[in-house]
């Protein structure tokens, strides 16, 4: 049986645009939906004590909202649903491990663009070893499209590109070849995009891209980058590539670069650190600052 896309839902607005946008992931995956609500124990509460009266009938009428919305705009996805003894954070993370994707909804901040992320889906992206999309609040089909012929919103037309932000020091296979198979179901252009900064001298080792002036760091920096997509390209040739590298900090390049896009993919490496899990610094900037949906894929 298929790992399903699963998205979980707290009948919030951010969860009900999350799962509508999971249920076309799904579709395009050829892959079924779940929709799981996970609902907090009362703090009187024991561990192993049964719902309450009152929190079953809000986990159903969240699930059933979902659900309503899905059937009205999605009516081809295979649906089912679960509701998880909580705390939140860790019975998603408990779902997410029967996963092929998981999608979290994301508070938009009013007046601009990004995401306010929540302290549950925040610790779920940080620990997870699922991919996992954050879906700001007001997320619609036609936004995933490029507009019409008369600049209005469409869902005929082709797809946004697809983003992808590489480490060039650090290229990672999963968060790649996530990228790909997401260009690839839409049918969209795959846009990759690298950041680099001129080292210091006292910082360069062997095999840097050193001393040399800014357009040739760029052509070297571009030609690593051609060098690591080309077997990618070969497996995905069905996939138009566009290559960018740009002198920046990466944070800055990659929330610019994603603007207009359907999807900004970053990985997140798993570390065991003494603080606990992080998302790194590129990775935070990407899912708290960028307005399209952002997929962070763990890698080793």
């Amino acid at each position: 049986m298929l790992a399903p896309v699963i998205a979980g839902v707290d009948g919030s607005a951010e969860s009900l645009a999350a799962a509508e946008w999971a249920a076309r992931e799904a579709v395009r995956r050829n892959r079924p939906l779940r929709l799981v609500h996970a609902w907090n124990r009362h703090p009187r509460q024991g561990a192993g004590e049964p719902a309450t009266a009152a929190q079953r009938y809000l986990a159903r009428r969240a699930l059933r909202q979902a659900e309503d919305r899905i059937r009205r705009t999605c009516p081809g996805v295979k649906l089912d649903d679960e509701q998880i003894d909580g705390p939140a954070t860790t019975a998603l993370l408990q779902a997410a491990d029967a996963a092929d994707l998981l999608v979290l909804g994301s508070r938009g901040l009013s007046g601009f663009t990004g995401f306010l992320v929540g302290s549950v889906a925040l610790g779920v992206v940080a620990r997870t070893t699922t991919p996992v999309v954050l879906v700001r609040a007001g997320e619609e089909a036609s936004d995933e499209h490029l507009p019409a012929g008369d600049g209005g919103p469409s869902t005929g037309t082709g797809y946004r590109d697809v983003v992808l932000g590489i480490d060039l020091g650090d290229p990672c296979d999963e968060v790649i070849e996530f990228a790909f198979e997401a260009a690839r179901v839409r049918e969209a252009r795959l846009h990759v995009v690298h950041a680099w900064q001129t080292p210091s001298p006292l910082g360069l080792g062997p095999g840097d891209i050193g001393l040399v002036n800014g357009p040739e760091q760029a052509e070297e920096w571009l030609g690593f980058l051609t060098a690591v997509l080309k077997g990618w390209r070969d497996k995905y040739p069905e996939v138009e590539v566009a290559e960018t590298v740009t002198e920046g900090r990466a944070q800055s390049v990659l929330v610019r670069a994603a603007t207009g896009a359907s999807l900004l993919v970053v990985g997140r490496r798993m570390t065991d650190r003494p603080t606990g899990p992080h998302t790194g610094p590129v990775t935070h900037a990407a899912i708290h600052h960028v307005g399209c949906p952002v997929a962070v894929v763990p890698h080793a």
